[in-house]
């Protein structure tokens, strides 16, 4: 079927449209439809096609059996994810990630100083939001970085078939930052490297946490045209 632009608007709207939820209603998703989900995210594009992303998804006792779990572990235990994080954010990424942090408090109440409310905020990742479900996503360690980028295409189109479906989904490197746990907790071979989980679910339109966007920079700032 030939490309239309009404295709094009539909990815467009969807891109603009989607956004992090950080409040979830406990309702579960069917599992039919998370079926649908996975399903359009198996179509993403990678590397000569070697696919090396693999899914853990939780439901029903499975998620509130793990949040209870994650939340005893990160108590007693520091950071160690598979991957390295970031080194810092300097200069215009230290500035858009802080505009992202002040959004998230101002939202929520939250002082500038008021570490107490600071910190349960952050706590809340690894309450998953209240989310019902989440996906924990690993690449093959041999593929390195490669392995990585391709499980975050998958991610893209995860995030967007949810917000095609009317879903809410937070992405969340904080989770991949316990990669102990999560090899420990779901027998992820050691061979496997943890990328990132996701939280989703159907999101709760009334709470405030839910009802900031953060922006995005001009096309002049990313692109450099070379014409001769």
């Amino acid at each position: 079927m030939a490309p239309t632009d009404s295709d094009f608007a539909t990815l467009r709207r969807l891109a603009d449209d989607r956004w992090t939820c950080r409040q979830f209603l406990p309702e579960p998703v069917e599992r039919a439809t998370i079926e649908r989900l996975l399903g359009l995210a198996q179509r993403t594009p990678s590397w000569c096609n070697t696919q090396p992303w693999q899914v853990v998804v939780t439901e029903g006792e499975g998620t509130e059996r793990f949040r209870k779990e994650l939340l005893t572990y990160i108590q007693s235990h520091g950071t160690a994810p598979d991957f390295e994080f970031p080194a810092e954010y300097a200069g215009v990424y230290k500035e858009r990630r802080r505009a992202c942090g002040f959004q998230l408090y101002d939202s929520l109440g939250i002082v500038k100083g008021d570490h107490e409310k600071t910190m349960r905020q952050m706590v809340r990742n690894f309450e998953f939001f209240d989310a019902p479900h989440v996906a924990i996503v690993t690449s093959e360690a041999d593929l390195g970085v490669y392995g990585a980028i391709d499980c975050g295409l998958w991610l893209e189109n995860f995030l967007l078939g949810a917000q095609a479906l009317g879903l809410g989904a937070a992405p969340q490197a904080a989770l991949a930052s316990y990669s102990p746990f999560l090899h420990e907790y779901f027998g992820i071979p050691e061979h496997r490297k943890v990328v990132f989980g996701v939280s989703f679910g159907h999101p709760d339109p009334d709470h405030p946490v839910n009802g900031f966007r953060t922006a995005r920079a001009p096309l002049d700032d990313q692109v450099t045209w070379h014409t001769a």
